[in-house]
């Protein structure tokens, strides 16, 4: 028995074929039967004709329970009246493999909490498939530019003796007879692999905050993209490539993907121009209370509505989805970014927002052994825990610098979806472990 995929019914014409996939829909008429089909690959109409004495085929298909799983035999005949590809399968067999119950548990129309508690059956709409297809296209794409790019991959550990961030964010694990900490991000170690040598690395992985958040945009176990250069002259040479980077993705992703989105969700994937525009962040204040829109006081980060505001002034003015916000005060950044010699106030540091919300943070690190113990003490930083990291920087680390990346914020943008929830295949918050 070789299975025939939806997708491939209008070359097996005249032909018998084997259909597996899910019930979608059943029609029982009066003459005639109608069986909806969906397998990975799109939907099928399956007909049986209903004599005055019904068979025991048609029993078996008026006892279907939409969702079952079946694998299904017939004549795949051409009819330009099918919708559904202009062709249609006569039925000769039906074989349940695993029933539905008759009344499912969440519908498309669902609460998202309830969708969530039934996950397996909400991703089997097509509709979210597709969002995991884009995901799939868009690392791909991401690993093809990486590689021509001579990057090497790395696999970071997740569980840590110390913290990489704040400490305020961290889970506690059991580790023996010690405590251990899930991994809030690959920092330290990707900026090891530049005391490594190995000058351009990327990672896409796990990581963990301890974020009491219920916001749309926050998870507590999230996929992040983490990219760290060697040999920079400043933060500019990791915007340039993040830029390139980017646009190189959306420009594959639209090849592949762009009317599929467009008709499924209404979005438009929209490859971006170079260079991105750039604003500082006193730059992106003065914008935006120019605009109309209070932004947070001094020395403090832009809060989400400037985000949206600051978004919405640049796509008007500079016609642009995409805007870089640099030199942010060090009080919101961690210890490990360099800083300016002539303004020590500020850090060469960059968000990227896209469609008004942040995607991405990155910076030039400092390199410089003393000036980063230095400004690890003066953040207040217990130095003891982190000797490991610090001693990356005692024999030859080259300037380098970085960005992490938030894949489930490009992907909820990208779909026009409204949670990251529903880009991630299973989320995990405050309040969701399972399933």
């Amino acid at each position: 028995m070789s299975r025939v995929d939806v997708s491939q019914l209008s070359e097996h014409v005249g032909e018998q074929v084997t259909l597996r996939g899910w019930v979608h829909s059943v029609r029982d008429q009066k003459r005639v039967q109608f069986v909806i089909l969906r397998d990975r690959t799109g939907m099928a109409q399956v007909v049986l004709e209903k004599p005055e004495q019904p068979t025991q085929l048609n029993a078996a298909v008026s006892a279907l329970s939409t969702e079952s799983a079946v694998t299904l035999t017939g004549e795949a005949v051409a009819d330009e009246r099918v919708r559904l590809g202009g062709v249609e399968v006569r039925l000769q067999s039906i074989e349940v493999e695993s029933p539905a119950q008759p009344e499912l548990p969440v519908a498309e129309d669902s609460s998202l909490e309830k969708r969530m508690d039934w996950r397996y059956l909400d991703l089997r709409r097509p509709d979210r498939r597709l969002i995991f297809e884009v995901q799939t296209a868009v690392e791909h794409a991401m690993r093809e530019h990486w590689r021509r790019e001579s990057f090497i991959e790395i696999h970071t550990p997740k569980l840590m003796g110390s913290a990489s961030e704040s400490g305020a964010e961290l889970f506690k694990v059991e580790y023996f007879d010690t405590t251990a900490y899930l991994a809030q991000s690959p920092q330290f170690y990707k900026q090891m692999a530049m005391a490594a040598g190995f000058e351009a690395v990327f990672e896409i992985a796990p990581v963990f905050r301890a974020n009491p958040s219920f916001t749309s945009r926050h998870d507590t176990e999230f996929t992040s993209v983490d990219v760290e250069i060697a040999w920079i002259d400043s933060h500019e040479d990791v915007m340039a490539f993040e830029e390139r980077w980017l646009a190189a993705v959306f420009e594959a992703v639209a090849r592949d993907y762009g009317e599929q989105i467009r008709e499924t969700f209404g979005a438009e994937v929209v490859v971006p121009t170079l260079p991105f525009p750039r604003l500082s962040m006193e730059e992106a204040k003065e914008m935006l209370r120019a605009g109309g829109h209070e932004p947070p006081g001094p020395g403090e980060d832009l809060d989400p509505p400037s985000e949206r505001a600051l978004a919405e002034i640049v796509q008007r003015e500079r016609g642009h989805e995409f805007v870089f916000v640099t030199d942010y005060p060090v009080q919101v950044r961690p210890f490990y970014h360099m800083r300016y010699a002539e303004r020590p106030e500020l850090t060469k540091s960059f968000d990227l927002l896209w469609r008004g919300i942040e995607i991405t943070t990155g910076a030039q690190r400092e390199h410089r052994h003393e000036q980063l113990l230095a400004q690890a003490r003066e953040k207040g930083v217990e130095t003891g825990p982190i000797d490991y990291y610090l001693d990356f920087f005692r024999n030859g680390a080259p300037p380098h610098g970085g960005f992490g990346f938030g894949l489930t914020r490009l992907l909820m943008r990208m779909l026009a979806q409204e949670n990251v929830r529903e880009v991630t295949f299973l989320y995990r918050g405050p309040n969701r472990l399972s399933p």
